[in-house]
């Protein structure tokens, strides 16, 4: 305890107090020194803003490390700086050779720049998500799901193309580039279940489509939960825009649209098929508006 308060009276109490100012300011290389450092310190998260403030960083510790070296000519502070300076030098060429290194085919750099990058989805994590895909070429007039024949076992993004919706014959509506081609099917069905496509999808034009088997998309959301929220939200926002899209709808009796592709409303339109509680409850439902 004595040493260290020596210590302390020696660094507050016995410490030379300036008296005097010196009166001219430092060169302009350590008044741009300073600059750069309050510019990088200003910078964003992500690959691309760690690339902004090493960059800057650096320039700021070289700067600092040339004022040292040729105004106030102090070996300890030009060593300080030129060892930072390395430091950031090293970091900014590790970071920039692990961004160059993540390339991806076009349509997922489309995918990524569209869809992914405006949520805040960092390179890596979608390297993640498409090392785990392939993508497909769908040509004109070829079906990428038949009603009743075709089983539900991938979940697909559309990038370029249009997909008709058909069931029976009848047209329900188009899927766009960037919508999912069976996010009805893929919520409609648990991690354990199967199922098969209730309407036929038609490539209207050559389309290419991303796509993830759905037993190594579930093995990737167990092993990465953020992963899965992000899906979970596309997929929910896919289905709601489906949903809310009236030109895209059939009617069911009056007053009502609902997408045909959601299984418990389909089994309302199909008689031989056995519908559920929730299918029963609602048809109550409609017979009492109805009145």
């Amino acid at each position: 305890m004595e040493r260290n308060s020596t210590l302390w009276r020696n660094l507050i109490d016995e410490h030379p107090v300036c008296t005097t100012w010196k009166q001219e300011a430092e060169g302009a290389i350590y008044h741009l020194a300073s600059i750069l450092f309050v510019v990088g310190f200003m910078g964003g998260s992500g690959f691309f803003g760690l690339l902004y403030v090493f960059s800057l960083l650096g320039l700021g510790f070289l700067c600092s490390a040339v004022w040292a070296w040729v105004d106030v000519c102090a070996a300890d502070i030009f060593s300080w700086n030129f060892v930072l300076f390395v430091i950031c030098f090293m970091q900014f060429v590790h970071i920039a050779y692990q961004v160059r290194s993540i390339t991806f085919a076009r349509e997922f750099q489309v995918l990524y720049s569209s869809l992914f990058q405006p949520l805040g989805i960092s390179l890596p994590v979608f390297r993640t998500i498409a090392l785990s895909s392939e993508v497909v070429t769908l040509e004109k007039e070829h079906c990428y799901a038949m009603q009743g024949k075709t089983s539900i076992d991938k979940l697909s993004l559309l990038v370029s193309g249009r997909i008709r919706v058909t069931v029976d014959g009848e047209f329900l509506h188009y899927i766009f580039p960037l919508q999912f081609l069976d996010s009805p099917e893929w919520d409609s069905l648990r991690p354990t279940e199967e199922g098969i496509f209730q309407v036929t999808l038609t490539a209207e034009t050559d389309c290419r489509y991303v796509s993830w088997r759905r037993k190594k998309l579930y093995l990737l959301f167990a092993q990465h939960r953020y992963i899965s929220r992000l899906f979970s939200v596309l997929i929910g926002s896919d289905i709601a825009d489906k949903l809310y899209a009236l030109n895209d709808r059939v009617y069911i009796g009056k007053r009502y649209h609902y997408d045909i592709r959601l299984p418990n409303f389909y089994q309302m339109s199909s008689p031989e098929i056995r519908r559920s509680p929730l299918t029963q409850h609602f048809r109550n439902s409609r017979r009492y508006c109805d009145k």
